[in-house]
């Protein structure tokens, strides 16, 4: 048994997406061993993740801004972008792996999570109404434009399969008046596979190859 120092630390850690409460001991027994002067520039860190870092108000990425009336992140203010074109991921760090290819010049959405079943209590769990809202009047969120195509880039397991039907559901649902193009990522990424851990070649071919 850990102390109750020390266990406070491991439940902590162990909340962490893939980490277990081995990995979580693991991390709490480096942080001992660490000087007083590191502890203090971690605890700050994540002290400036609190106060400095917001929500993009349409896609929901997390930049850091320190204008209270700046409520769009810099691809969403970014003017070049290809504003007919929104893609929506899973999570942020999916859009950070597409951004490194430099190919898709669009808009995003970040669902927030996924989904394993069609179920209320996990459907609650994805932003599928906010997804709707941007859908029906996105200028309102300070994006003016006219989407031609959404690309749906969940990721090829189950749950993203999942959640990528309840997606393209709402999506139909929301503009039946004025249907959207609605794509999926090609062939190149494997089955199981997440874009996190994809080459940028192989999200280009997934790009290059949606249908």
């Amino acid at each position: 048994m850990f102390s109750p120092s020390i266990q406070k630390l491991v439940d902590l850690f162990s909340k962490f997406p893939t980490v277990g409460p081995r990995t979580a001991s693991r991390f709490v027994f480096y942080l001992i061993k660490l000087p007083k002067e590191k502890i203090e520039e971690l605890t700050s860190a994540i002290q400036d993740l609190n106060k400095k870092i917001k929500f993009c108000s349409f896609c929901f990425n997390p930049f850091e801004g320190q204008d209270s009336k700046n409520a769009l992140c810099e691809i969403c203010r970014n003017h070049d972008r290809d504003r007919s074109l929104l893609c929506i991921v899973e999570k942020e760090t999916d859009l950070i792996s597409i951004e490194k290819t430099k190919k898709y010049k669009g808009l995003y959405f970040i669902l927030g999570d996924t989904i394993a079943t069609l179920k209320k209590s996990d459907i609650e769990k994805i932003r599928t109404n906010e997804l709707q809202e941007r859908l029906k009047n996105p200028q309102v969120f300070g994006i003016i434009t006219i989407f031609k195509e959404i690309i749906i880039a969940t990721n090829p397991t189950p749950e993203g399969k999942a959640t990528a039907v309840l997606v393209k559901r709402t999506i139909k649902e929301t503009t039946k008046s004025n249907p959207i193009k609605i794509t999926h990522l090609g062939l190149g990424l494997p089955v199981g596979g997440e874009l996190e851990y994809a080459d940028e070649e192989t999200l280009e071919n997934a790009f290059n190859n949606r249908c």
